[in-house]
This record gives C-alpha cells, sequence and structure tokens, in this order.
C-alpha cells in the first residue's frame, strides 16, 4: 500500500496534553474505500505516563471507530469536517470535565 502524508499536524494543548491528526492519502480498497488513511487523538500526562483518551482512526480490517480510554466503539463516517468537529468538541468537552474533576 502506497502511503502519501496530507495532513501531520501535532498542536500542545498544556505542559501535560496534546492532539495530534495525520491523514494519509492511500489506493482505495475494500479496507479503505475513501481512499484515505487518517489517526486523530488527543493525549493525556498522568501519573508520568501519555496516555490516550480519545480519537478517531479507521485501521485496516477495523473501519471507522473511535477510541474512548480503553474502549474501541465504529463510528460512522459522514465526511471529514463532521469527523474533525466531532473530534474538537469531544476535546473540549474531556478537558472541561478533566478541569473541573
Amino acid at each position: 500500500m502506497k502511503a502519501n502524508l496530507l495532513i501531520h499536524n501535532k498542536k500542545p494543548l498544556s505542559h501535560y496534553e496534546f492532539i495530534e491528526i495525520k491523514v494519509w492519502e492511500i489506493t482505495e480498497d475494500k479496507n479503505f474505500p475513501e481512499g484515505v488513511k487518517y489517526s486523530m487523538v488527543y493525549i493525556r500526562k498522568d501519573k508520568n505516563k501519555f496516555n490516550r483518551i480519545f480519537g478517531f482512526d479507521n485501521e485496516k480490517g477495523k473501519g471507522h471507530h473511535m477510541h474512548l480510554y480503553d474502549k474501541e466503539i465504529k463510528i460512522e463516517f459522514h465526511g471529514w469536517e463532521d469527523l474533525l468537529e466531532q473530534f474538537y468538541k469531544k476535546v473540549e468537552k474531556l478537558r472541561e470535565d478533566f478541569h473541573e474533576s
């Protein structure tokens, strides 16, 4: 599979958390019918270890899904704008929850 990195954006949110978004253009096939592979992740440091709190990806054989802590949940893919909007909204909500606790 040939992959062409289209987007790689890593953004610190504070000294203990960041988001990272990667999007590759790939050959369309049954695993990647849109011709793209992606990973969007929110990482937070806790007890000197960085952990994935939340993310979206479309790993081969799994299709579109999200990770929320240690759970993996299938999602419907309705386009990039929708997915990015969902990602940023969920990260914002999770950060609010962390700051309130």
